[in-house]
């Protein structure tokens, strides 16, 4: 049902729709919002000067895309202890890797050709074990041995030069960009085959390192739960053409096949999931929004390095992502974006929101006015299936956006979205100064816990023991056991 909303935002080159409904495994939006990310200190990195020309280029674009490294000793002395296992039980031993911790609350890992191995504090974070976490690195590692980067860039590359010679050949730039496009659905299921090759691949290392195989399994379970929550908190479900275009297959079925990988590789070395020494490593390690990236506390989003702040509707789930601020409903019937763009302080804030920000505006709907200080303009575009209120609100150098989407713009809704445009303010230097990350720590289960009693102990913003339970790989109903070690995420 996202389908013309995505098709009237889609001047804003991020897809509004996928953004919001499904778990992006791989996404790196081109949208260029510097001021987003301004300010981020520059800390060396060693892994960046030990990389030729062209992988430091690559190495650096993650980097800066994924929050920059995250810097947890303990955390690392563990991952790098566990790939010199993997690696001595890979089919390649000479192979060596690097490994760097990214600042994202994503749920993501990356390989390049090279052996540089990228995984963020998001996904560590899913992780109960050293077997879980081993079970990616392995993952990663697969890629790298069978060439897949490589290969999946050559693929490309051969895509767009055989869509440029149709182009010239038969002066036909329609029939070209068939043609790439149908490359790309190819190279699509091509991924996907690549994405369970690694994923048997990698259990094989994982076991013959010693780790129980089943760790795969394990994570891959967890993360579909967590995909589950994340989409039920902001209103809808990833639809199943999503799933066939993503480059990694769907979680599901990913893990019915490594339980089939697991029973292949099991053995009576390989059971080692060394729990505690992994959770040790964890703990105190940063839980969702790093706070100089803007972070969101139920309806509130707050950037202290730029220093604004906004509160979404009642009834929106807000998400912080890299490029914007996404919110939805829980039925996925309303919908917003939050970013920034500059905008020449020459330009009227009128002539910027009529020139093609989002089609379909209406010019009798401009108007200006001021929020708490601020310049701002309103307008409304119409698509067939949905209407937006836009505000452009001018800070500073830059131009804040908000976009808000709704099947039909009510009085009742009207009402609401102004009051939330209203709602964006500036932080002061107290309330950005007081302002502190979510941190992971472990506690010492006694007797009498329950999860649902460490769940209220949480400071999540909403759904605690659901959160609490996937967070510790736990099922509903689970009984903790006096003496075990499970994570909580508190202020």
């Amino acid at each position: 049902m996202m389908v013309e909303l995505a098709k009237q935002l889609k001047r804003f080159r991020a897809v509004f729709s996928g953004a919001v409904l499904s778990l992006a495994l791989a996404s790196c939006s081109t949208i260029n919002l510097d001021s987003w990310t301004q300010g981020k200190p520059q800390e060396s990195d060693p892994i960046a000067e030990s990389l030729p020309p062209a992988q430091r280029k690559e190495h650096e674009r993650l980097v800066s895309t994924y929050g920059g490294v995250y810097r947890a000793p303990a955390l690392q002395a563990l991952i790098e202890q566990t790939i010199t296992r993997l690696e001595a039980a890979s089919e390649k031993p000479e192979l060596k890797y690097r490994v760097t911790i990214l600042n994202s609350p994503a749920i993501n890992a990356f390989a390049l050709p090279g052996g540089s191995l990228y995984v963020t504090r998001g996904l560590i974070s899913l992780a109960n074990d050293t077997s879980e976490l081993a079970s990616v690195l392995s993952h990663e590692m697969a890629h790298v041995v069978a060439r897949h980067a490589a290969i999946r860039e050559d693929q490309i590359r051969a895509a767009v030069l055989n869509s440029r010679a149709i182009s010239e050949t038969l002066s036909d730039p329609q029939l070209g960009a068939l043609a790439l496009a149908q490359s790309r659905l190819t190279i699509a299921r091509f991924s996907q085959g690549q994405e369970l090759e690694a994923d048997a691949v990698g259990v094989g290392i994982a076991s013959r390192a010693g780790y129980d195989p089943y760790g795969a399994w394990r994570f891959l379970t967890s993360m579909n739960r967590f995909a589950q929550l994340r989409a039920a908190t902001l209103g809808g479900n990833q639809p199943k053409d999503m799933e066939f275009l993503s480059s990694h297959p769907g979680t599901p079925a990913r893990i019915t096949i490594a339980v089939a990988n697991a029973k292949q590789f099991v053995n009576p070395r390989a059971t080692e999931r060394d729990r505690e020494a992994f959770l040790r490593a964890l703990d105190g390690v940063t839980y969702g929004d790093d706070p100089k990236e803007g972070f969101v506390r139920g309806r509130l989003f707050l950037h202290p390095n730029l220093g604004f702040a906004f509160t979404a509707p009642e009834g929106f789930a807000l998400e912080n992502t890299p490029q914007a601020v996404l919110g939805a409903t829980q039925n996925g019937r309303e919908a917003l974006r939050l970013d920034a763009v500059r905008v020449e302080q020459s330009q009227t804030l009128p002539d910027y929101i009529s020139k093609g920000w989002v089609e379909g505006i209406d010019p009798a709907t401009i108007e200006t006015f001021q929020i708490n200080g601020f310049e701002a303009a309103t307008a409304v575009a119409r698509g067939e299936q949905w209407a937006f209120r836009l505000y452009a609100i001018r800070f500073g150098s830059d131009v804040y956006r908000i976009a808000f989407a709704a099947r039909e713009l009510s009085p009742p809704l009207e009402a609401a979205f102004r009051a939330a445009a209203s709602s964006f303010r500036r932080v002061t230097a107290e309330e950005a100064q007081a302002i502190k990350p979510l941190k992971i720590r472990l506690y010492r289960v006694v007797a009498g816990d329950t999860p649902e009693r460490l769940a209220s102990r949480s400071a999540f913003s909403d759904r605690n023991l659901e959160r609490f339970l996937v967070l510790n790989g736990l099922q509903r109903g689970a009984r903790l056991t006096p003496g075990d070690v499970v994570k909580i995420v508190t202020e």
